[in-house]
């Protein structure tokens, strides 16, 4: 078929997309605001143009995930997306091109991407330059897939651990969320639009602080907590980072869901924040407004609620924009101008990535050069390392010598590649895909000791369920070893398989879906590791969890502990690293880890009272404050310098200290700054994240850190809701903690109230290292 094509439409231009949409019918403009599965367009696993001419006749806005969802190799998938792309250009009256999106959120969510750690755990690195570094790596894999979008980053603030989703998330406070978020989008992004990808910030808005930690389920929270903490994030990511689309989550805020909230979509999104980008449904979200929400009677006035509100494009599949809309338009339910302000969106995306200039991917490029390179496995090695945290350790038995005579490898994600992976990872996400290129913790431990150590291994129990099978075995190597290493933990996983109420069929104790009730270990792990402590053996225990737990007792009785997260494709080898002093840990906490799951909340974020108040039988501190990590070294921080000690609303507050390495080992650490206002005319927190540095020092060496604080960021809103910044005296915290606090001093803001004009507020404190 011939076409009209876009050809004469080189550039992002609004007068070419407005000359583009007077050529498009209304179905061709309803088509932009679709998405089609690979599925739709595969038959017996090759591209089928029959199909192709059901689905895509009228084109298409989107290709949801070609590879992670066909589990193509890389060049296979690159094939498939170049057959759609000539399909739609030859083949449809327009010939406009699709943007295709993938799923990254701890790498290309596909066969052969690189699978760095989860991003809980890449939140412990407080590192966002590394941050930056994988989403760079990521962005160039999709790209020379033919791809030109993926969903991802995650920017909710975790609020309840029971929720599965814990995992993907940046932690509990929001300016950590938005620093590393930011950093995560620049890396996918890059400078120029055409040769980067377009990031989407999710969930929006309060995905992370569910009724009852359940997902999907209702988010209560008042405007002002809202705004200054859920809402922190994704405007930092509009304002600064400049973000290309925004993804609606699930739920609903006091009682109107967020994918028909025209407040969110729109008044927020658009008119306060000068949005440019589009909205994509969470996937089936648009249809959940009917069948759970009950705010509309059938798919068509769901269609109709979205588009109204703000929602852009539905995903992953059409279901409710596709011929509904048609017929809304047609029965005068909603005008067509509210279709073109959707489309219109779409158009100047697609321009602006240069898919109207595309050529072939793929078949030019070699593949090899782009997946399962040294370069991809050595940072994700590296971003191994930077995730660990180090919760204990005894008498300094870490780090461990390599010349042991023995050493027990025992636990459920003793030998697990597929436990090492989140819920959003190639392999993590479903049961059934090659993930021969994780590294094993065991493997780790026998990669790494002298070939006459003997290595024991015992798998004890499995990560649910109630068998005491393996107790026995593992024991007796127990018995046998010098030191005992006992990897223990949960298994992540996308939980939405089973019947509604019943178990998922795969073992699963995190991620989506996966909502839990305890922070307790799962299953008789609890009961495997008294096992072995009381073997008499110096046992060292593994974490690998996606969301925080509960480790009481461990806490108590064992030598060391070691949070690893979901540490990814070289999980073991990281791990490893950290074990045997090859990598002195460095790592902090980004959320507040408590002895029981009746303390929540429990973030460091609170106000004084809801810190200060006691329960019955259980105290109201934390097993770990936020911020909290070890190193093999120490640290002393001196010379605070806070200046100016009197400054105005408008102004900045620079703040000042040394570090010094007083230990033998290179030592990382995170030096953070927290602001209490002591008074204010509302209550406020008792105490704020407002900067941090990661920084490496030599043993014997010391650093000077500056804090270049921005006053906007000692504003919130005040009693009527505007955004205001207040005269009053302000206590300056700095240490290697929340509640590891070395340094304390105070400054002043004086004059009138300022109103910081919100196109032009800060959101970071930029730091200086000497």
């Amino acid at each position: 078929m011939g076409n009209e094509s876009s050809k004469t439409y080189e550039k992002s231009d609004k007068s070419k997309v407005e000359n583009l949409l007077t050529k498009m019918t209304l179905e061709e403009k309803v088509s932009q605001l679709g998405s089609v599965l690979p599925g739709e367009l595969l038959e017996d696993g090759e591209f089928s143009e029959e199909k192709a001419k059901e689905v895509l006749s009228n084109g298409i806005g989107h290709i949801t995930k070609p590879g992670g969802e066909s589990g193509f190799q890389p060049k296979k998938t690159a094939e498939l997306v170049n057959k759609i792309q000539n399909f739609l250009e030859e083949e449809t009256r327009l010939g406009i091109p699709a943007m295709v999106h993938e799923e990254c959120l701890s790498g290309y969510m596909g066969s052969g991407g690189t699978t760095y750690p989860q991003i809980i755990g890449l939140a412990s690195s407080w590192n966002p330059s590394l941050i930056e570094d994988i989403t760079a790596k990521i962005k160039d894999q999709i790209r020379v897939l033919g791809g030109h979008q993926v969903l991802a980053p995650v920017l909710d603030v975790s609020r309840d651990y029971r929720w599965g989703r814990v995992e993907e998330t940046f932690g509990e406070d929001p300016y950590l969320v938005a620093t590393m978020g930011k950093s995560y989008i620049d890396g996918l992004q890059g400078e120029n639009p055409r040769e980067g990808i377009s990031a989407t910030a999710k969930h929006f808005c309060a995905h992370g602080a569910p009724e009852g930690g359940r997902n999907h389920c209702s988010v209560n929270v008042s405007d002002r907590e809202l705004r200054e903490t859920f809402l922190f994030p994704f405007e930092a990511a509009v304002k600064k980072a400049e973000i290309g689309a925004i993804m609606s989550a699930y739920h609903d805020i006091d009682g109107v869901p967020c994918s028909c909230s025209h407040k969110l979509l729109t008044e927020i999104l658009h008119e306060e924040w000068d949005f440019d980008g589009f909205v994509i449904s969470d996937g089936h979200s648009i249809k959940l407004l009917h069948t759970t929400h009950s705010v509309a009677e059938n798919e068509k006035q769901a269609g109709i609620m979205a588009l109204k509100a703000g929602l852009d494009l539905e995903g992953p599949t059409t279901e409710c924009f596709g011929e509904p809309l048609i017929e809304a338009v047609r029965e005068d339910l909603i005008p067509e101008e509210r279709i073109d302000r959707a489309v219109r969106r779409h158009l100047e995306a697609k321009y602006s990535k240069g898919l109207f200039e595309r050529k072939n991917t793929g078949e030019v490029a070699n593949m090899e050069d782009y997946f399962g390179t040294p370069e991809h496995r050595d940072l994700a090695r590296r971003a191994g390392r930077e995730s660990i945290v180090l919760l204990k350790n005894n008498n300094d038995i870490l780090p461990l010598s390599k010349d042991l005579e023995s050493i027990a490898v025992i636990g459920p994600n003793a030998d697990s590649k597929r436990n090492l992976l989140g819920d959003y990872a190639y392999g993590g996400h479903t049961e059934n895909k090659d993930i021969s290129n994780v590294t094993t913790i065991l493997d780790g431990v026998k990669n790494k000791v002298s070939e006459e150590t003997e290595v024991y291994y015992a798998e004890g129990c499995k990560v649910k369920g109630d068998s005491r099978e393996g107790f026995d075995e593992a024991i007796n190597i127990a018995k046998s070893a010098e030191i005992t290493l006992i990897v223990i933990g949960g298994k992540s996983g996308f939980g939405f398989f089973p019947p509604e109420g019943k178990e998922n069929n795969f073992g699963q104790t995190t991620g989506e879906g996966n909502d839990r009730t305890d922070l307790n270990l799962p299953g008789v792990q609890r009961e495997l590791v008294k096992k072995i402590h009381e073997t008499k053996s110096e046992t060292v225990a593994v974490l690998i969890n996606g969301r925080p737990l509960s480790v009481n007792w461990s806490q108590k009785n064992l030598s060391a502990i070691v949070e690893s997260w979901l540490p990814g494709e070289e999980g073991g080898n990281a791990v490893s690293d950290v074990l045997f002093g090859d990598y002195n840990p460095g790592g902090k906490l980004p959320v507040t880890i408590p002895k029981k799951v009746g303390q929540l909340p429990i973030y460091h974020r609170r106000r004084k009272v809801s810190k200060e108040r006691r329960y019955v039988f259980t105290d109201n501190d934390p097993l770990y404050p936020f911020g909290f990590g070890l190193s093999y070294t120490d640290f002393v921080y001196s010379e605070l310098e806070i200046k100016p000690k009197k400054a105005k609303p408008d102004s900045e507050i620079r703040v000042s200290c040394s570090v010094e390495n007083i230990g033998d080992m290179v030592g990382r650490e995170v030096v953070q700054l927290y602001i209490q206002d002591e008074f204010a005319s509302i209550t406020r927190p008792e105490r704020e994240l407002k900067g941090f540095k990661r920084i490496t020092l030599e043993p014997g060496k010391s650093k000077k850190i500056s804090f270049h604080l921005p006053t906007d960021l000692l504003g919130f809103y005040g009693k009527d809701m505007e955004l205001v910044v207040e005269p009053g005296r302000f206590k300056v915290l700095i240490g290697g903690s929340s509640e590891d606090i070395r340094l304390t001093g105070e400054f002043e803001v004086f004059g009138e109230k300022r109103f910081p004009i919100q196109r032009e507020r800060s959101f970071s404190t930029e730091t200086t290292v000497k």
